[in-house]
């Protein structure tokens, strides 16, 4: 089990909304942290894990490589705040409910995606009109998403629709 629960000190939140610029686009971070966030640290190594506000988890950060990993509340914020955020996937009206359930994204379903995107990149798959869908990883760049007509572009890690 994870470290004590701790109100997130100004190094820690400065660390955390500087992961969030670089990770998602300038600006990110301000406003996917405010203030009152909450920071669990890992037991083990004492390093940031998870990030919470109002007692839901925003995002856990990953060991492997230093960065986000989103929930559906995470990436809700984002959305509600995008500005310059650069992790958008816009999918067909016809396919949101069989994303929001967890089923991966096509290429040929994709309408729009932000030209920064990159394999392996943590995005937020939203529906026509903004509407967050589901979180996931990348499978192509943002350009190859949008040309190619075949294949899986974005695996799904969480739907809006999932229980647990």
């Amino acid at each position: 089990m994870y470290g004590q629960w701790c109100i997130c000190l100004e190094d820690a939140l400065r660390k955390i909304r500087s992961v969030a610029d670089y990770q998602f686009g300038r600006g990110v971070g301000i406003k996917l942290f405010p203030g009152k966030v909450k920071v669990l640290y890992s037991k083990r190594t004492g390093r940031i894990r998870y990030v919470y506000l109002n007692g839901q988890r925003l995002v856990t950060l990953r060991p492997t490589n230093g960065l986000f990993s989103l929930s559906i509340k995470g990436a809700k914020r984002i959305a509600d705040n995008a500005g310059s955020a650069r992790c958008f996937v816009t999918v067909r009206d016809d396919v949101s409910q069989f994303i929001a359930d967890g089923g991966d994204v096509f290429a040929v379903h994709i309408v729009k995606a932000d030209d920064e995107i990159h394999p392996k990149d943590e995005v937020i798959v939203v529906d026509k009109s903004g509407e967050v869908l589901a979180v996931g990883r990348a499978v192509l760049s943002g350009e190859e998403m949008k040309a190619f007509k075949r294949g899986v572009a974005v695996k799904i890690r969480r739907g809006c629709l999932q229980q647990g």
